[in-house]
């Protein structure tokens, strides 16, 4: 079965996503990956303030199988973080795109080296 990819959107290979409005980046992570981890038990987030560096981990997310390392799309400040997701990690599961986000990041560098949702969907569709 075929998952949904937002069009809005832009993808890493790392599987985090980026949604670009003004300077603001939202930043999440997609279905897929949240499949392929199963049930989400933690998840860690930088604090308000803080700044992310593109490339680098800025934090975790936690399941009954794994824990993966979340790395940074772009580079920027942390305007805010998901403190319902981090009280309620199956969020994510539920609703990676809308209440499942991760970061707002204030950036003011070009979203580079992602992919839209067919080709982000046609890389992970073909690693079944």
């Amino acid at each position: 079965m075929a998952t949904e990819y937002p069009t809005d959107l832009k993808y890493l290979d790392s599987h985090e996503y980026i949604r670009l409005e003004g300077d603001t980046a939202t930043i999440g992570i997609t279905a897929f990956a949240i499949d392929q981890l199963g049930d989400v038990v933690f998840l860690e987030l930088p604090e308000v303030g803080s700044v992310l560096e593109k490339g680098t981990t800025f934090g975790s997310v936690e399941s009954v199988k794994a824990v993966e390392d979340l790395y940074a799309p772009v580079s920027g400040e942390v305007l805010e973080r998901n403190e319902a997701a981090i009280e309620a990690p199956e969020t994510l599961v539920e609703d990676p795109y809308g209440k499942g986000w991760l970061l707002k990041v204030r950036t003011s560098e070009a979203i580079e080296n992602t992919m839209d949702a067919a080709t982000y969907s046609a890389l992970v569709e073909g690693s079944h």
